[in-house]
């Protein structure tokens, strides 16, 4: 109920931001009629199209993409066809294909009908289908929070009821725009009798709002205009509602156990694939002290982990505790078991993996985070959990402390472990640029001029001058939910960033020959202050999709302006990470 009322609270706010004013003249063209026959259906069919659009496209796959790519254009066409109608009602009337029929009823339905016993509610509601389909509204931190959870956690009707509170309440702001409207349509029709011009008006404004939409201005430069103004508010409640709304529950195991293991234990015998080991039984783990750890390969934090979970796992290995991984991946190349083995190969994982592509034992820990270590005693109930990095000595002492009450006898030194490369403890004093996604789902900071177009191959060039924590692309690419790929045979991506490490997750469209690059910084090659995936003069090339080091800078972290080159095309870039 809590998040319910925190979705709501956000969609009320989004009144406030520019990313409103595409939609705003088609809803102000139904002031000045009966609300409950107009302005209420128009409202109601927007904002249960947003919700059902928006939940399909937080977890479905490319088909979705596709489906809701076309009801978009389909939708555009009509809502176009209202606006020059109003703006142009003889243009209606000479055109005969069959979509301007429709359109040019539906205008003469909506817009030229005032009276309240011609005005339909079928055809308000009808409009505000089409508007919800082209609505895209900021995606603030609510609005992230609920897709995030929608994707991590699966479809179900909680995703769709939060997004239907929230254009529930961007509807009721509007609704009140919409009344206000009426009455301030009155006094001007009053003091001016020739009504038309304002018709006209309003069906140019909505001819622009299409137009805005048709080019991205909508997900592009007004989002970004709009994160000042409405970000703040959406904080202060993400701070305040948090800890009822969203925050991990207790990981107490349930009170009733299963013949075999308590919950949440007993889930991961579940998984259906098992890598570095056959498939574990009760049997191995009763008794056990069992340290989980929730991971994915790509992801900067839990390769920082890693050195600790092995450290663990070989130390203590015959003292009684079982160490599994439990893989769960973000993006949709993770859940290829190919690249999972090939991966731990790499990263030498020997410990048990256990597949968890459809978040099955992800939700029966009530898991929300990457990395996230569950530590069972041997009673087989979780007894102590870290989200994230760091406090190791503290996790270890956990182990030995479960390891003791299980009658074992630990070593008496916790372990001094230390990561290389990648695997390396961040620089948390120089960081200050945060995690940024490229695809369209997550995406922040994006400053190529014009925005940025979804779904579909569109030219883009970088700017001289870039502020801290924005980047840009440069050349002919794709903005997809997850990634961004680079549809020509070159182009390039540059990143304003304060941090000592650079990383980015990429690799190839189709796997076939290796697809050479090359990074600067501040335009010159990084020298000494090359990653672990590049030579000093900037040079690397990409195999496979995962994350690789690009830039580990030695000294003097200040603002720097990064730039990676790809000579080939298909690729697919998926966020930036730093440390």
């Amino acid at each position: 109920m809590t998040l319910s009322i925190l979705a709501y609270a956000a969609g009320v706010l989004t009144i406030a931001s520019p990313c409103i004013l595409p939609i705003l003249p088609i809803v102000l063209a139904g002031t000045g009629k009966p609300f409950r026959r107009s302005g209420l259906p128009l409202l109601i069919g927007l904002a249960l199209t947003f919700a059902a659009v928006a939940s399909l496209a937080a977890v479905a796959g490319g088909w979705a993409v596709e489906a809701n790519r076309a009801g978009r254009a389909i939708a555009l066409v009509a809502v176009t066809l209202f606006g020059l109608s109003m703006l142009l009602p003889g243009l209606a009337a000479r055109l005969m294909a069959p979509l301007v029929f429709v359109g040019a009823r539906l205008s003469d339905r909506v817009g030229r009908r005032g009276s309240g016993d011609n005005q339909t509610w079928q055809a308000s509601i009808l409009l505000g289908v089409a508007t919800g389909f082209v609505w895209a509204p900021c995606a603030g931190p609510v609005l992230g929070l609920i897709l995030t959870g929608a994707a991590l956690r699966g479809p179900g009707l909680e995703t769709t009821l939060l997004l239907f509170a929230y254009a529930l309440g961007a509807s009721t702001s509007l609704a009140v725009g919409m009344l206000l409207g009426g009455r301030l349509l009155v006094l001007v029709k009053q003091a001016m009798p020739w009504g038309d011009g304002l018709r006209r008006s309003l069906g140019a404004a909505i001819v622009i709002g299409a137009a805005a939409i048709w080019t991205g201005l909508d997900t592009g430069t007004l989002t970004r205009l709009s994160l000042p103004s409405t970000f703040a508010f959406e904080n202060n409640l993400v701070t305040t509602l948090r800890p009822q709304a969203i925050g991990p529950k207790s990981t107490a195991p349930d009170s009733a156990e299963s013949p075999a293991l308590p919950q949440p234990l007993s889930s991961v015998l579940g998984a259906v694939q098992w890598l570095n080991t056959p498939p574990l039984t009760a049997a191995d783990l009763r008794g056990k002290v069992v340290l989980v750890n929730f991971w994915t390969y790509s992801c900067i934090n839990c390769l920082r982990a890693l050195p600790y979970i092995r450290g663990w796992a070989q130390k203590y290995r015959d003292r009684g505790l079982v160490v599994i991984g439990v893989h769960t991946p973000e993006f949709a190349f993770e859940k290829d078991v190919g690249n999972v083995t090939k991966a731990a190969a790499m990263l030498g994982v020997s410990y048990p993996i256990a597949i968890d592509s459809d978040f099955k034992i992800w939700r029966a820990f009530d898991n929300n985070a990457w990395p996230a270590l569950y530590f069972i005693g041997a009673d087989g109930r979780v007894r102590h959990q870290a989200i994230g990095e760091g406090d190791y000595v503290a996790s270890e002492n956990a182990i030995r402390q479960l390891l003791a009450e299980a009658g074992r006898n630990p070593e008496t030194e916790v372990a001094g472990i230390e990561g290389e490369g990648v695997q390396a403890a961040a620089d948390g004093v120089d960081v200050q640029t945060p995690e940024t996604y490229l695809g369209y789902g997550q995406a922040t900071g994006f400053t190529s001029p014009g925005g940025a177009r979804e779904d579909v191959p569109s030219s883009y060039r970088d700017i001289a001058h870039l502020p801290l924590n924005r980047w840009t692309l440069d050349g002919v690419w794709t903005i997809s939910r997850e990634f961004a790929e680079l549809s020509d045979k070159t182009g390039s991506i540059s990143f304003r960033f304060h941090a000592r490490d650079l990383h980015l997750v990429v690799g190839p469209a189709v796997t076939g020959a290796p697809i050479r690059f090359r990074v600067t910084i501040d335009g010159a090659p990084p020298g000494a202050n090359h990653g672990a995936d590049t030579d000093a003069d900037g040079w690397g090339s990409i195999m496979d999709t995962r994350l690789y080091q690009l830039i580990r800078q030695s000294s003097g972290i200040v603002d720097r302006t990064f730039k990676i080159e790809f000579s080939g095309g298909g690729v697919r870039a998926y966020v930036f990470t730093f440390g």
